[in-house]
């Protein structure tokens, strides 16, 4: 039996942000399925996802976009059928790190200045989203005006809570092979930041030259390879 592709969005997305994957990965004939990353806090979020690989028969691959890697390492971290890791234009945390501050030592991306808290009811924490105006280049700069636009519009917020929570448990990586793709020009999350620690959990890297944040909706193609070659090393 085949391995089951789950894929994690991050913040200020949805599931749709994986369709173009997801199609080139059913055309090679490889179940795949976009998981609702609830984006509460980083244990509700990782114990969501981790429900889901529970209730998933067979091998799993989990891929994790953004905030979405963190969420991975962490669902991954005690699951005995998650068999490999793809971490697209993320964070990949340590025990005790937090997706907030875990490149504190590179550059700021663009992406922090144009965060705009919302608040609501029952909660002390605030959401955040990206100005409706900075979301096309500090989010998706290669992707057509039109559709930043509508990525704008349709944004989902994260609350304050999940990037700001240090990882509880031992990650994942510690014990599962791992890959990852860096956009060059990503603006969201620091690609010297990304290249660092992909170098210290032993990742296999693929560096997509000119591609932003939002890789997996410009350059579907070269993510799924990535996809396709953990499926591959599965035997």
């Amino acid at each position: 039996m085949s391995p089951t592709v789950l894929l994690i969005h991050g913040a200020f997305a949805d599931g749709s942000a994986w369709n173009n994957v997801i199609a080139r990965l059913q055309a090679a004939g490889v179940s795949a399925k976009a998981v609702a990353n609830p984006l509460r806090g980083l244990t509700n979020d990782g114990e969501y996802v981790k429900s889901v690989v529970d209730q998933t028969e067979g091998d799993v691959i989990l891929v994790g976009h953004s905030y979405g890697g963190p969420v991975i390492t962490y669902a991954g971290s005690t699951a005995d059928n998650v068999k490999a890791l793809v971490f697209v234009a993320a964070f990949g945390l340590d025990k005790g790190e937090n997706a907030q501050n875990s490149g504190a030592d590179f550059p700021e991306p663009p992406l922090i200045g144009a965060l705009r808290p919302w608040t609501f009811p029952g909660s002390d924490v605030p959401d955040l989203s990206i100005a409706v105006e900075e979301y096309h280049r500090v989010f998706a700069a290669d992707i057509s005006e039109a559709d930043a636009a509508l990525g704008a519009a349709t944004q989902r917020p994260v609350s304050a809570a999940g990037l700001g929570e240090p990882l509880g448990v031992d990650p994942a990586w510690k014990r599962i092979p791992a890959w990852w793709v860096i956009g060059t020009e990503d603006r969201s999350i620091n690609p010297d930041y990304q290249r660092a620690t992909a170098q210290k959990i032993g990742a296999t890297v693929t560096e997509l030259e000119g591609g932003s944040h939002s890789i997996a909706i410009s350059r579907a193609d070269e993510v799924a390879d990535v996809i396709l070659s953990a499926v591959r090393s599965l035997g």
